[in-house]
């Protein structure tokens, strides 16, 4: 198999080029950078006092469990407002 170099000529590295693949490669990889030092940063233990008891946990763990319940509630809010929307259509 013998590899041909692109014709410039002809345009042809113009249709091989794919600049949207590059740019989500580009950003996808900025994405996973900002992920390891967002973890990386947040890593030390923290003390989370309750009532009753106290607990010690990584602060990413926290962060991370934060914006799941925000997450979760987020949907749920939303899903009340559109089944109140749904009933004050129907009368």
């Amino acid at each position: 198999m013998k590899l041909r170099r692109p014709n410039v000529d002809t345009g042809e590295i113009e249709e091989n080029w794919q600049p949207k693949l590059y740019l989500w490669l580009i950003l996808l990889a900025v994405l996973v950078a900002y992920a390891i030092a967002f973890v990386l940063e947040n890593r030390q233990h923290v003390h989370v006092h309750f009532v009753f008891w106290t607990a010690t946990v990584s602060l990413i763990w926290l962060l991370l469990l934060g914006i799941g319940i925000g997450l979760v509630v987020g949907i749920l809010l939303a899903q009340l407002e559109r089944r109140r929307r749904r009933r004050r259509a129907a009368q």
